[in-house]
């Protein structure tokens, strides 16, 4: 990885949500139009302590288990992707947590609009399509979780990197 202060690794992940409704393509154009760089990529089939593992933080809350069961459904899209402050770049992209707050233009702003009301009184957790890294740190941590380091592609210099 570029050593700066602005430029970032991060990861994204498109949960079964968004693999089931078929919207990978569209969602990772949208990155790429961006300017972000792709450096990872894999679909993956989740099992229960992998997901486990991910949602770590959330264990003991009311909505850990549908959180697992969700993750657990189908299969996700792992995705990494760097460029000048990723992390805040990718999480613009993907828009608020609860979709029906999300802006227009944003992923889950487009595409979905399950509010926390109606998800607990249909699965007891929100499909959102997607999740993105909020942090430095927890960018580091997921993007461990996921990839090993072998996984990741030789940096590359996109076409229109003197524009990004």
């Amino acid at each position: 990885m570029k050593e700066s202060t602005t430029w970032e690794r991060t990861f994204v992940m498109i949960k079964p949500d968004g693999v089931k409704r078929a919207l990978v393509g569209t969602i990772l154009s949208r990155f790429e139009r961006a300017g972000l760089t792709l450096v990872g990529m894999k679909l993956v089939s989740v099992d229960k302590e992998k997901a486990e593992t991910h949602y770590e933080g959330h264990r003991g809350k009311a909505f850990f288990d549908p959180l697992v069961r969700l993750l657990t459904s189908g299969p996700v899209v792992a995705l990494a992707f760097e460029g000048a402050h990723a992390i805040s770049v990718v999480r613009k992209i993907v828009g608020a947590t609860e979709p029906k707050e999300a802006a227009p233009g944003s992923i889950r702003g487009d595409f979905c609009h399950m509010s926390y009301p109606r998800s607990k009184e249909r699965l007891g957790v929100i499909p959102n399509l997607i999740h993105a890294s909020d942090s430095p740190e927890s960018a580091e941590w997921e993007l461990n979780l996921w990839f090993s380091d072998s996984e990741y592609v030789d940096p590359y210099e996109r076409s229109d990197s003197d524009f990004m």
